[in-house]
């Protein structure tokens, strides 16, 4: 069987390290690749979101899998191209995947679907938006309502920080046409949650959720990011409230988006807002989260193959089910100096065999590169060290010590990665 996966990241890395896993017999292929990726896999010569150049490939080619990492080739159709060329593919189309690529659509379909979400209001004009804010007053979120690779998201303490905000989306075009719309909303207070979900379109298998670190500085300060680092099991994710989670917000979402006649198959991820009123969606992604998927896929003990070929193939998951590690484990991701700002590349990157060869760490290429045979960094995030084993506090001990062996120039991560599991557990 030859798969190919769409994208060249740390959450591509984990993917293809997961997948061979489940299949070693397979020829796996990848676009362009990391460092790290080709010793599991062949790299292509394709930018991810060239969709007619990846769907002619992978027709070509004979491919009997393409599963998409990234977001914006599912927004720019990608598996409508492959679908149209019989390959099966895993990720959802490209009128599924607005539930990512509009939040105007997708705060619109939420209210519909009576899925529980922060109060909002969408705006094209600034006139119109600034009254709202001086109206509503301030914390509020200001939130480019297209694709901006994370960064378009701003909780505001102010009124006038709102406005520079929106100013900044509908004026100064700063988003590009990401901000061309934006959705202005109340802060939510409480912890925030990753949950992903397998789906069909109609069933989901649903993953222990995760807790992401997004801050660049250690206790949650500082900028946005990606994604400094994350963990599970997360003991406030009870069954309890994983089970309102799906039948209160995964299930009523997928239900809406077939009555929409857009029917999501693929990756459903909620971010999910624990707030006194009960779990709210902060936003929807239409694929695997980046780091989340390095700490998650290490845990699942059975198949990720299985249900993913299932879905890309048209069938149903109904009845199925993903068996899990009980154990826990920790992201630490690696950033280059000066991220999420501006930063240097083609920095080398030393990293102990001992690491890669002791069974409780884990290391996923993100932004990493071959330079004549050096490896070298390429990205903000450069890598992730993923620790494993019995508890949060075990997993945290052999990610952050995984890390501290990794050389290069400039090199930055967080020492405290799922600190607030860690004080709940003591």
């Amino acid at each position: 069987m030859k798969i190919l996966l769409v994208g060249n990241g740390g959450r591509e890395h984990a993917l293809l390290w997961k997948l061979h896993r489940d299949r070693p017999s397979a020829r796996f292929f990848i676009t362009r690749g990391n460092g790290g990726t080709d010793a599991f896999a062949t790299p292509v010569s394709l930018d991810p979101a060239d969709v007619r150049g990846v769907a002619q490939w992978a027709d070509t080619e004979g491919m009997g899998l393409v599963v998409v990492g990234p977001e914006v080739p599912l927004a720019e159709g990608l598996v409508d191209a492959l679908a149209q060329r019989r390959v099966p593919t895993f990720g959802p189309t490209q009128a599924a995947a607005e539930l990512e690529a509009s939040k105007a659509f997708s705060k619109d379909l939420m209210q519909a679907a009576r899925v529980p979400t922060a109060g909002y209001r969408v705006f094209q004009d600034i006139a119109q938006a600034e009254a709202y804010i001086r109206e509503q007053g301030a914390p509020i979120v200001v939130k480019a309502s297209g694709l901006a690779a994370g960064k378009g998201a701003i909780v505001c303490e102010t009124e006038e920080e709102a406005i520079r905000a929106a100013r900044r989306m509908l004026q100064a075009h700063d988003f590009g046409t990401a901000g061309l719309q934006v959705v202005i909303e109340e802060r939510m207070r409480g912890e925030e949650l990753s949950v992903f979900a397998l789906t069909d379109g109609r069933d989901v298998l649903v993953m222990p959720a995760s807790q992401d670190h997004k801050r660049i500085g250690e206790g949650d300060t500082g900028p946005n990011t990606g994604g400094m680092g994350a963990y599970l099991p997360v003991s406030i994710a009870t069954p309890e409230l994983m089970e309102t989670i799906q039948e209160t917000i995964l299930l009523p979402t997928l239900d809406e988006m077939r009555r929409r006649k857009r029917p999501f198959r693929g990756l459903l991820y909620a971010g999910v807002m624990l707030t006194d009123a009960g779990p709210r969606v902060v936003e929807f992604n239409c694929r695997f989260g980046d780091p989340e998927t390095q700490a998650v896929l290490p845990l699942l003990d059975s198949s990720l193959l299985d249900p993913v070929i299932e879905i890309a193939r048209g069938g149903s998951i109904r009845g199925g089910r993903l068996d899990w590690d009980q154990g826990a484990a920790v992201t630490t991701v690696l950033a280059a100096e000066g991220y999420p700002g501006d930063y240097e590349k083609g920095k080398p990157i030393a990293i102990p065999p001992g690491i890669e060869g002791d069974p409780r760490t884990l290391v996923f290429h993100a932004g990493t590169a071959r330079d004549s045979g050096r490896l070298v960094t390429a990205g903000g995030r450069v890598l992730a060290v993923t620790g494993v084993g019995g508890t949060i506090d075990e997993a945290a001990r052999h990610s952050r010590q995984g890390a501290e062996q990794v050389q290069f120039e400039g090199r930055y991560f967080r020492n405290d990665i799922g600190w607030r599991e860690l004080e709940r557990v003591g």
